[in-house]
């Protein structure tokens, strides 16, 4: 048997219990101030680590890795072949319409939705439609090209169904876009996108789905054929679907992208050009500007069959028994405040994303002391929510302009925000629970106090205690 069919018998016998032992760096030691440590990665709602079955595939196609399109050489040929293919196999894991709907390839999720925004039939005066609960990326580039109007919050931090409708009451028709995030990459809350879909087509716009959080720990279905619950327009990363070599994914109308000039314009994205005349390429060459990602393509195609080989039962499970023993155990904690939905018994309709602070503790340091004491990585701050988290903390308009002054003073040490652990496929039972004791001590202010503050950049570290990089990675 080859190598290539010895790999995909490996992925298709493949399950959950599989994924600690098949991470690429499940055994990596890295320092803390009382010696090394396994690293334990709680990070995954920034982006997720790969296995070796997705590396192995890389591997194994590197040796006929070429550039694509135009070459007539054998590798080039496969290449383009595989990245065709590639292109059919992430469409049809959302449900995708082959003929009415394209996929494009971008940088990322962000990249992704500036491209949307430049290029969907949207004027000035239109209204964008998006929510308090956004990622930066899923609200900025609207401002560029429309009126943007916030849908409020419930008091739980979930987007208010009854605030949605009345501002669909009030603007009606001149609504042509609802850009809204299939789940939070704060709180884990999961969207009703059958709801948000059947509202925004009832006043003739358009639903543009964030799906950067949601593509990799639920199914999701565009429903193309579906006039009353369909995603328009949907975006999403193969970062967070452990595929970290760099891809981002557009899908939307054809006929949209058929209309107009290309967001960007150089190799690839034209037929013909003379010094009067340019004459576009078909799609998705059209949106496609310069060599693209081919590996990370590829790398995206392999997370797609590595998922559906997993299961969606079994990847809701694992995430949700993880989260729900986090929360039954941090919610004991005297000191540790939880946002969002903090019900261990209902986390099969939220993501394992969990956002938490510590009374009288800031959230850098918290994440500070267990990066440099317990070897755990989480993410400090707002998570590219500014919005979102200052609704969450409840943070006056008083207290809003004070930050913001100490901002522009370089002063980010008084920033709000919170401490953030999010889990995967491959985490464990026995990861929670070597950080929940970390946390218990963190909280009895059982940690070593001679910590430092960056006030320009508002983080923490040891004093006299420096990460020699060069000891572990040079470059």
């Amino acid at each position: 048997m080859s190598a290539d069919k010895n790999l995909a018998a490996s992925i298709a016998k493949l399950t959950i219990d599989d994924m600690p032992q098949l991470l690429i760096g499940a055994d990596t030691m890295v320092p803390t101030l009382s010696g090394p440590r396994r690293y334990i990665n709680f990070d995954n709602a920034a982006s997720t680590p790969t296995f070796t079955i997705i590396a192995d595939e890389i591997i194994a196609f590197l040796r006929w890795y070429s550039n694509v399109h135009r070459g007539t050489g054998f590798k080039s040929q496969l290449s383009s072949w595989a990245f065709g293919r590639a292109r059919d196999v992430v469409a049809k894991f959302v449900g995708a319409d082959l003929e009415t709907q394209i996929t494009l390839f971008t940088k990322n999720s962000t990249d992704a939705i500036n491209k949307a925004a430049h290029r969907l039939p949207i004027n000035k005066d239109d209204i964008i439609l998006t929510t308090l609960m956004e990622h930066h990326s899923n609200e900025l580039p609207w401002r560029r090209v429309g009126e943007v109007h916030h849908v409020e919050l419930s008091d739980d931090g979930s987007v208010s169904k009854e605030d949605f409708l009345a501002k669909l009451e009030k603007y009606g028709q001149r609504i042509k876009l609802v850009a809204i995030t299939g789940a939070s990459n704060v709180t884990g809350y999961i969207n009703d996108l059958d709801f948000f879909a059947r509202e925004t087509h009832r006043v003739g716009a358009k639903l543009f789905v964030d799906g950067a959080q949601l593509i990799p720990h639920r199914p999701v279905d565009m429903k193309p054929n579906d006039p009353e619950h369909r995603i328009d327009f949907l975006v999403f990363s193969a970062h967070k679907m452990y595929a970290p070599f760099g891809v981002g994914v557009l899908i939307g109308d054809r006929a949209v992208f058929e209309e107009g000039d290309p967001e960007m314009v150089g190799g690839g994205v034209v037929d013909m050009v003379t010094l009067e005349d340019t004459y576009w390429a078909d799609l998705p060459d059209k949106e496609e500007a310069g060599t693209p990602d081919i590996i990370g393509v590829v790398a995206l195609a392999k997370a797609v069959e590595m998922f559906q080989t997993l299961g969606w039962e079994s990847i809701i499970n694992h995430e949700s028994e993880l989260a729900a023993h986090a929360l039954r155990q941090l919610r004991e904690i005297p000191g540790v405040n939880l946002y969002g939905d903090i019900d261990p018994d209902n986390t099969h309709n939220r993501l394992g994303v969990i956002a938490f602070n510590i009374d009288g503790l800031p959230n850098g340091l918290v994440a500070a002391v267990l990066n440099y004491e317990g070897a755990i990585g989480v993410r400090p701050g707002c998570f590219c929510a500014h919005m979102y988290v200052k609704s969450l903390l409840r943070v006056t308009e008083e207290e809003s302009i004070k930050y913001e002054q100490e901002f522009l003073e370089r002063n980010r040490s008084n920033l709000p925000g919170a401490v953030r652990a999010s889990f995967g496929i491959y985490n464990t039972m026995d990861e929670v629970d070597i950080f929940v004791e970390l946390i218990k001590k963190i909280a009895a202010g059982d940690y070593k106090k001679d910590y430092r503050l960056n006030r320009e950049k508002g983080t923490y570290a040891p004093r006299d205690f420096q990460f020699d990089f060069e000891k572990y990675y040079s470059i």
